[in-house]
C-alpha cells in the first residue's frame, strides 16, 4: 500500500473534507468536523507539520510504527513531522469523535524562540502508546489554551497573530512537560518493571556474543526491545534514576572493562575488541573520559 504524503495545511483539510484553513500555516480542527463517507477508511500517511491531538473518544484502530493501538479513552498525542500512521475507522455511523486537534507547519516558528526550543520537547518523538493521559483539571487546562489559539485563529490575521498563538502554543508545551513528568512519578510500578526489564536486557547483552560481533548496544535497539520509544524510554531512565539510557550503557561498559583490566592479562586492544570496539582508540577515549585514567594507568593500580 502506497504511503500518502501530506505536505502542507491546506492539503489536510483537503484530504479531510474541512473548509479551507483560516491561516496556512497552522490549523485548530474540531474532531467532530471530521466526517467520512466510504464504508471503510484505511490510509497509510505522513504529514509534513507537527500535530498535538487530544482524542478523548476515537472510535477507531491507528497504527505508528508497526504496532496497532485503540483509543477508546482520552489522551494527549505528539506526532512529528513525516512520521508515518495508518488509520482504519469503521463506517461513518460508528464515528463518535470528540476532542480537538492542533496542527502547524515548521515554517509558522521562523523567528521565534520555538523554533529552536521545539527540539527540545522530546514528547513529539514518543510512541502514540506513550501518550499522555490527562486528568479532568489538566484536561481542562490545556483546552483553554486551545480555545484562546482558536479564538486568535479565527479572528482577522495581523502582524500580531503569530506572536499570540506562539505564546499560547509554548505555554501549552510547558504545561505537557509538567504533565509527562508528573505521569512518569505517578506510573512508579509500571516504570519500575521497565527499569528491571531494562537492566534486565543490558545484562544479557554484554554476556552475549552480540557484544564483540555485532558491537555496543544502542539506544534504538534497547528501546525498539522493550516497545518503546529511544525518547520516551531515556526520559524515564533520567526520571526514575537520574541517568538516560546512554549513560546506563557507559556505566555497564566501564563495569565490564574495569573487571577484565584488573583481573585478566588481556591486552588493552583485546579488551577493546571484546567490549564491541571497532577501533581501540575509540576505547581508550572514552575510559580516560569516565574515570580520568587511561585503561593502562588503571590496570598499574591493580598490579
Amino acid at each position: 500500500m502506497s504511503i500518502l504524503h501530506i505536505k502542507n495545511i491546506t492539503e489536510y483539510h483537503r484530504v479531510m473534507q474541512l473548509p479551507k484553513p483560516q491561516h496556512p500555516l497552522v490549523s485548530v480542527i474540531n474532531f467532530a468536523d471530521i466526517k467520512r463517507k466510504e464504508n471503510v477508511t484505511v490510509s497509510s500517511f505522513t504529514h509534513g507539520f507537527y500535530s498535538i491531538a487530544l482524542k478523548q473518544v476515537f472510535n477507531g484502530k491507528m497504527r505508528y510504527g508497526q504496532q496497532e493501538y485503540d483509543f477508546d479513552e482520552g489522551v494527549l498525542a505528539f506526532i512529528a513531522p513525516n512520521q508515518v500512521m495508518r488509520i482504519a475507522i469503521g463506517d461513518e455511523q460508528k464515528l463518535n469523535h470528540s476532542g480537538w486537534l492542533l496542527i502547524f507547519h515548521p515554517d509558522f516558528l521562523w523567528h521565534t524562540s520555538l523554533a529552536q526550543k521545539i527540539e527540545k520537547y522530546d514528547f513529539f518523538g514518543y510512541e502514540l502508546t506513550e501518550a499522555l493521559h490527562l486528568s479532568d483539571k489538566e484536561q481542562n487546562m490545556l483546552t483553554d489554551l486551545i480555545q484562546n489559539i482558536n479564538q486568535e485563529y479565527n479572528s482577522n490575521i495581523d502582524k500580531f497573530s503569530q506572536e499570540v498563538i506562539i505564546s499560547q502554543l509554548e505555554l501549552l508545551l510547558t504545561y505537557s512537560e509538567r504533565f509527562y513528568q508528573r505521569q512518569f512519578i505517578t506510573r512508579k510500578k509500571t516504570n519500575h518493571r521497565i527499569l528491571e526489564q531494562f537492566e534486565t536486557l543490558l545484562n544479557n547483552y554484554f554476556k552475549s556474543k552480540d557484544l564483540q560481533g555485532n558491537g555496543l548496544p544502542t539506544v534504538n535497539y534497547l528501546s525498539a526491545s522493550l516497545n518503546l520509544s529511544s525518547n520516551y524510554l531515556s526520559r524515564l531512565l533520567k526520571t526514575q534514576t537520574g541517568k538516560s539510557t546512554q549513560e546506563f550503557i557507559h556505566e555497564k561498559l566501564m563495569q565490564l572493562a574495569k573487571e577484565k583490566l584488573s583481573t585478566t592479562e588481556l591486552s588493552v586492544n583485546e579488551i577493546a575488541y571484546s567490549l564491541g570496539f571497532e577501533h581501540p582508540q575509540s576505547f581508550g577515549k572514552l575510559f580516560k573520559k569516565k574515570t580520568e585514567l587511561t585503561p593502562l594507568e588503571f590496570r598499574k593500580l591493580y598490579n
